[in-house]
């Protein structure tokens, strides 16, 4: 064989290398965990049971769905931070919640920019104002009326100190000069469920796991945050409105991983969640339950990210909340 054909011979071989060097990072070689970081029920959690299955065929490895709750969901996602660099521990939740987190909590044991990896968005659900059926409260002017008549009575549950429907509420009141107390529970499905059941008198939370308990009549719907109305919900006014300034409350739910996974691996998740997103059954499920699809690239996601944390973090700062 001449040297030049020794040298193309090489070429080859090396090519051929990297390519299945390259298949192979894109590929999944055990089980992927999905960590949602708040009690099950909620819309973190319903989202991810939803897209698992269809996840784990894409994959082809079992895909397991893991609530691990506690700390406004900064038990979870320190546990993703913490995990194998190997894009196989992935975390779903309330990614304002956690753009929140570093100026709600200071003392965070690891940091959210750098230890946590984006995937990509995934979908946006406008928060649904509900109350308590006993509440007797019918509309918003009802709500502001009884909180000015009883300030400091009015009981609204959130899914932990510093979530996004915790300073979203506390934004609203100092807004409109009203008292409010602020309760905080493991999740939205808990604080939902509180509500439901009269141990506190209102909520914001998404709508993708509270309007079906107003559809039911466990819940009674006054306001939904974003630019409209929903289309399965059309009574309900928004906030604007409404005479809220609330700007773009709303849970934003994203996909992130462990930082310093494959990059490979990474895209190759963002895409299979593009395809699974564009699903008709997925995606009517979400619709009908009044959410919206965001997925876009993971450098997209990251900017809005960053962008939150500086944005968010002076919501926080004005209104003095604190973490325990």
């Amino acid at each position: 064989m001449t040297r030049p054909m020794i040298r193309l011979a090489f070429a080859a071989a090396m090519a051929t290398a990297f390519l299945g060097a390259s298949a192979q990072a894109q590929n999944f070689s055990h089980a992927v965990r999905i960590v949602v970081p708040y009690a099950p029920g909620g819309t973190s959690d319903i989202l991810a049971r939803l897209i698992a299955p269809k996840l784990q065929a894409a994959v082809g490895q079992p895909v397991v769905v893991e609530n691990k709750p506690g700390a406004s969901g900064n038990l979870g996602a320190d546990a993703v931070a913490k995990a194998a660099k190997d894009g196989h521990t992935l975390l779903l939740l309330d990614v304002g919640t956690l753009a929140l987190a570093p100026s709600v909590f200071p003392g965070l044991t690891f940091n959210v920019e750098k230890d946590l990896a984006p995937v990509g968005m995934i979908m946006f659900a406008p928060y649904v104002l509900a109350v308590a059926p006993a509440a007797n409260i019918k509309s918003v002017k009802d709500l502001i009326d009884y909180s000015k008549a009883n300030p400091g009575k009015l009981a609204v549950a959130n899914s932990g100190i510093g979530g996004f429907n915790h300073v979203t509420p506390v934004r609203i009141s100092k807004a409109l000069g009203l008292q409010w107390k602020h309760v905080p529970y493991k999740g939205g499905a808990a604080a939902t469920r509180a509500v439901v059941a009269g141990e506190s008198m209102a909520i914001f939370n998404g709508a993708t796991a509270t309007l079906p308990f107003v559809t039911n009549g466990q819940l009674v719907g006054l306001a939904v945050s974003g630019p409209e109305r929903l289309k399965n919900a059309p009574n309900l006014p928004t906030f604007t409105e409404a005479g809220f300034d609330a700007g773009d409350a709303g849970t934003w739910q994203g996909l992130m991983t462990t930082a310093g996974s494959p990059p490979e691996l990474v895209a190759r998740l963002n895409a299979e969640m593009k395809k699974i997103l564009a699903e008709p059954d997925i995606a009517k499920k979400i619709a009908e339950q009044g959410g919206t699809v965001k997925l876009g690239p993971p450098e997209e996601f990251k900017k809005w990210f960053t962008d939150s944390i500086a944005t968010w973090g002076k919501v926080v700062k004005d209104s003095g909340i604190k973490g325990e």
